[in-house]
């Protein structure tokens, strides 16, 4: 079984560096043009399923791959972006000037770590039961696709940020989960 997650393209809130979370924002012109590359390299191999969250971002990236691969996109809620609370639509110096240089201490109503560990077990249980042998595409955010990795491979520590229309791939053999590609975008650069 192998899973690879990826990253949706870019949006207008990226390059403004506001947190997204939850927030519905859609993909800008070079995230379309990101999505359409990524869906030609995924064109050449070979993929039966495919999940994405139900954020425009994420679907509109899911779509172009979907449309290059004849298959239908399964939307989950569990793979939305980590809920930001308060600091969704905000840049790191609107935070500061705000809530102080401690704004990540304070209860500002982000989703906590345990509930978001929750639904991305619940949802590598769910694939497991669903898809054993398969090759699964799954779109989603960066916050989340680094706590589902951290969750599959605990040894597989890396606080680099995912880019843009990234494929992170991870596969299951004899029970274990190991992350062989980690936000690789050579598509972009084709």
């Amino acid at each position: 079984m192998k899973i690879a997650w990826i990253r949706h393209g870019s949006t207008s809130w990226n390059k403004e560096k506001r947190a997204q979370g939850g927030s519905d924002i859609p993909l800008d012109d070079e995230g379309n043009e990101q999505a359409a590359l990524l869906s030609a390299r995924l064109g050449k191999e070979s993929w039966d399923v495919l999940y994405s969250s139900p954020l425009k971002r994420a679907v509109q990236t899911a779509q172009a791959a979907a449309d290059e691969l004849n298959v239908t996109i399964h939307l989950d809620e569990r793979l939305q972006e980590v809920g930001g609370g308060q600091i969704e639509g905000t840049t790191e110096s609107e935070r500061i000037e705000k809530w102080g240089e401690g704004w990540r201490d304070l209860d500002l109503g982000r989703e906590p770590e345990e509930d978001v560990l929750k639904r991305c077990r619940s949802f590598i249980d769910d694939l497991r039961a669903e898809h054993q042998g398969k090759q699964i595409l799954v779109v989603s955010h960066g916050g989340i696709i680094s706590q589902m990795l951290h969750v599959l491979d605990p040894s597989h520590v890396n606080e680099e940020t995912m880019k843009n229309t990234s494929i992170s791939e991870v596969v299951l053999r004899d029970n274990q989960w190991s992350c062989e590609r980690f936000n690789c975008t050579r598509h972009l650069d084709m």
